[in-house]
């Protein structure tokens, strides 16, 4: 059974159509990559599966239930969802603590000596054991992207989801956020990700789907994609990719 369905889904924005019937399934413990242009509509995807974004038609399922139906509780299903951004969107004036630990407190309603003790496991498993007291103008980029992913774990979801969670990172600092998404891979995580981290994604991808003006035009192993791509579109998209050197 899929853990993510998602059944003809369409959305516009003041008269563009930004998805055009999208269908795509999620398996448990799948890594699934959307690649294409920018405006391709692949941000916009999940937000509509976060339910940032409502849908204009078609359908999305988590675990067999209908998260677009309208009756549905929004913060109960973004209990089972995470979402980190390309914005690491931390709240400034709180430290790296309590911002890994508002979720679970206030959302979740976990005691906030549990939550403490997870988040504390979490920034060690992930090399900021000392930051729990830090704020997050003190912090490097990749520091504080690290942190907005460990915040989306710590509510412990079926699916995370990642919008160019590198994109606003020196060079330097990308090879250190994405070691922490593929040992998110490595512990069973299923992830949907949006990157233009070709070699990356290639890399460490189930199925690869390429967007292209809001149609989801090929899906398919990374191997398939990336090496015998059956549209033109996708195979010009990539050529883009490589001139630029980013594959």
């Amino acid at each position: 059974m899929s853990l993510l369905s998602i059944e003809g889904v369409w959305k516009s924005f003041h008269g563009h159509s930004v998805l055009r019937g999208i269908d795509l399934e999620v398996r448990p413990h799948e890594v699934v990559s959307l690649i294409g242009a920018s405006g391709s509509g692949k941000s916009t995807l999940l937000r509509c599966v976060n339910l940032l974004e409502t849908v204009d038609d078609g359908t999305i399922r988590l675990d067999g239930d209908d998260i677009t139906d309208p009756r549905v509780r929004v913060d109960d299903v973004r209990k089972r969802l995470g979402i980190v951004f390309q914005a690491f969107n931390l709240f400034p004036h709180m430290t790296v603590l309590d911002n890994i630990t508002l979720a679970p407190r206030r959302v979740h309603g976990v005691s906030k000596a549990q939550a403490e003790e997870q988040a504390r496991d979490l920034l060690d498993r992930f090399g900021l054991a000392g930051k729990a007291g830090a704020y997050p103008d003190s912090l490097s980029g990749g520091q504080q992207q690290r942190v907005a992913v460990i915040r989306a774990l710590a509510t412990q979801p079926r699916l995370i989801l990642l919008d160019e969670v590198t994109s606003a990172l020196d060079p330097q600092l990308v090879l250190e956020v994405l070691g922490i998404i593929r040992e998110l891979k490595e512990s069973g995580m299923t992830m949907i990700l949006t990157t233009h981290e070709m070699g990356f994604c290639r890399d460490i991808s189930d199925t690869v789907c390429f967007l292209d003006g809001g149609v989801l035009l090929e899906k398919g192993p990374p191997e398939q994609i990336f090496r015998e791509p059956e549209h033109e579109r996708t195979r010009a998209f990539l050529r883009s990719v490589l001139e630029a050197g980013r594959l």
